[in-house]
């Protein structure tokens, strides 16, 4: 059951801490997997605080929780192994940026998570990592699929997983992130494509203009989160910290490059972004220009023939073929003649 409105919790220390977000869960809800190269245990509804041991030194522990709302509760598995109340603090705020911090004994990691919603709306969830020594602390918004597949590589001991230490399973995870923000990003190339065929039908509708600018605002708030983590894994990329082993660094060198090749796409789709503004308005110009000739040639044409129809709108009374016949229809006649000659020239002089 999601709640929409806004929750703030405190608790009472020598500081207070306070949620700042929304509350999607009831409950939260805890996972805690340990393991090591010859096996692995999972708990899918540990409860918190344990009746022993939480972390055993000798296998990696990685301990998910769903539901940050619970202030109580993430203080309390936070301060189990020391993490200061300002990291605490940024846990339960989801309106900080992209971000890492350096601690005495571990390294905090936030970062924006980006899905493409409903009625083409970011999905977007705060996800806080803690790195110690064959430790991982992850903190989600929301219960969601983000990790499974590294839950099944763990199980099933695929790949490196289970050889590796806590390092490699934080780079595993970031690059599940990543591969929200390639989700995202191939949603926003769809619809990029889809508002610029729109654009050159003959009458193209002015509301495309406000759909270009609402999505070069997300594929601005998009770009603005991949540029804080590229930051945060060009810092990890310098060996601060003994926790991330050289022999590791390779992979988060590697999510570092994936961030900058979504960034050039970033920069690719707001290119066609602006070029396709810049036809809507040139379209809107042409058509313009288009209209105004129309009826420049129009007023042209009528120009003459109301000067005639002046001229014989006159009660003079010596005035020629005032008497004659077929002076109606010679005068109507010769109105005809001159709009036809006018619009041949016009029509010689590509005008029209």
């Amino acid at each position: 059951m999601t709640a929409k409105k806004r929750v703030s919790l405190r608790v009472s220390n020598t500081k207070q801490l306070e949620f700042l977000g929304q509350q999607y869960l009831e409950e939260p809800e805890i996972q805690l997997f340990i393991y090591d190269d010859k096996g692995y245990t999972e708990n899918s509804a540990y409860k918190w605080p344990p009746s022993g041991e939480a972390f055993p030194p000798n296998k990696v522990s990685w301990l998910n929780v769903h539901g940050i709302h619970d202030v109580d509760l993430v203080y309390g598995i936070c301060n189990s192994i020391d993490i200061p109340r300002f990291v605490i603090q940024d846990i339960v705020d989801i309106n900080q940026r992209n971000k890492i911090q350096f601690l005495d004994n571990h390294i905090f990691f936030s970062i924006k998570s980006m899905l493409p919603g409903d009625n083409e709306e970011l999905e977007v969830e705060q996800i806080s990592f803690i790195l110690g020594k064959n430790l991982l602390l992850s903190f989600q918004e929301k219960k969601g699929d983000h990790f499974e597949h590294v839950r099944v590589r763990i199980r099933n001991d695929n790949g490196l997983v289970r050889k590796k230490g806590a390092d490699f399973l934080l780079f595993l995870l970031l690059e599940g992130i990543i591969e929200n923000y390639y989700t995202t990003i191939d949603a926003f190339d769809d619809t990029v494509k889809g508002a610029i065929t729109t654009i050159p039908k003959l009458d193209p509708d002015p509301r495309i203009v406000v759909k270009i600018e609402e999505l070069k605002r997300k594929i601005q708030r998009v770009k603005k989160n991949l540029m804080s983590l590229k930051d945060s894994l060009m810092t990890v990329e310098k060996g601060i910290s003994s926790l991330i082993e050289k022999e590791q660094m390779k992979y988060f060198i590697d999510v570092k490059e994936n961030c900058l090749y979504l960034l050039d796409i970033i920069m690719s789709l707001e290119g066609r972004l602006d070029a396709a503004e810049n036809l809507f308005f040139s379209l809107q110009g042409h058509r313009m220009n288009q209209v105004m000739t129309t009826l420049t040639i129009m007023a042209a044409i009528f120009i003459p023939l109301t000067f005639m129809a002046g001229i014989y709108g006159m009660n003079f009374e010596n005035m020629p073929e005032l008497g004659w016949r077929y002076g109606y229809y010679g005068v109507l006649g010769l109105m005809a003649t001159v709009a036809l000659l006018m619009l041949l020239y016009f029509r010689r002089r590509k005008w029209f």
